[in-house]
């Protein structure tokens, strides 16, 4: 009797162990259906703040990137510009003419002699007159910045058509031409410290055309100032200061500072 009472107690135990399991497993469903809900529950002001400041970093880094490409760029620029690379600066200049749409007023031509930089009477001076237009101090201005970065020597041009010309002032067409280009090469001097020995003004009134003057369009053309930045080679060639001229050759001085000082009395 006692053994198979025994037997039954055993029965009983085993067969209510599975309720063990299905509680632990309805626990873990339980727990994991939790963990879906609290993940499909995200907090909106939270995640568009978090996704705000991730944005900020990225653009602040790829702006910072593009800012530090920007400034390599101006820099291998302004290396190139101090070499006398005259390709580069018909880049720049281009980008002024565009800047203050001048479209063709100002035009730009690479020549066996260096870089000429050319505009128009209508853009920098009024018909007949060498006073600089307000227009024309701004250009004179901004092409300023690039010619202070090259070493080259810098002409000034002044050019007319053939038309006489006779008023109060001018009396020729050399003398216009020779006044506007002298009133240029003085704006540059004067307002941007431009270096004066490597300047020069020159006047070419009607004979040097670049159009024919048989029309009034090519009579326009004509009329214009010449900004030539000579190249290197062209640039050496242009006359030292006489007094840096003197220091390197000491043997060139005068007949008279040659001639023996003589005493009083000799003769």
């Amino acid at each position: 009797m006692l053994g198979r009472r025994h037997r039954d107690v055993e029965d009983d135990e085993n067969l209510e162990r599975w309720l063990l399991t299905y509680a632990d497993l309805i626990t873990l469903l339980l727990a994991f259906f939790v963990v879906l809900y609290s993940i499909s529950r995200i907090d909106a002001g939270k995640f568009n703040r978090v996704s705000d400041a991730l944005t900020t970093a990225f653009r602040a880094e790829n702006k910072g990137a593009g800012l530090a490409k920007d400034i390599s760029s101006e820099l291998l620029i302004n290396k190139q510009l101090r070499r006398g690379n005259l390709g580069i600066l018909k880049e720049q200049i281009e980008k002024i003419s565009q800047q203050i749409d001048l479209g063709t007023q100002m035009k730009t031509e690479l020549q066996p002699r260096g870089l000429i930089i050319r505009i128009s009477e209508s853009a920098i001076f009024d018909l007949g007159k060498a006073e600089l237009k307000p227009q024309a101090k701004k250009m004179l201005d901004l092409i300023s910045i690039q010619l202070l970065k090259i070493p080259n020597h810098v002409r000034v041009e002044g050019h007319t058509d053939n038309l006489p010309i006779s008023n109060e002032r001018f009396k020729s067409n050399w003398e216009l031409s020779t006044s506007r280009a002298t009133e240029c090469l003085k704006y540059l001097i004067e307002k941007h410290t431009f270096p004066p020995e490597r300047i020069a003004a020159l006047g070419y009134a009607e004979f040097r055309p670049i159009a024919l003057n048989t029309s009034v369009e090519g009579r326009a053309k004509n009329r214009r100032v010449d900004i030539v930045v000579l190249n290197i080679e062209d640039s050496h060639l242009e006359p030292e200061k006489l007094d840096e001229a003197a220091q390197a050759n000491p043997s060139d001085a005068s007949e008279e500072e040659k001639q023996p000082q003589l005493e009083p009395g000799q003769l």
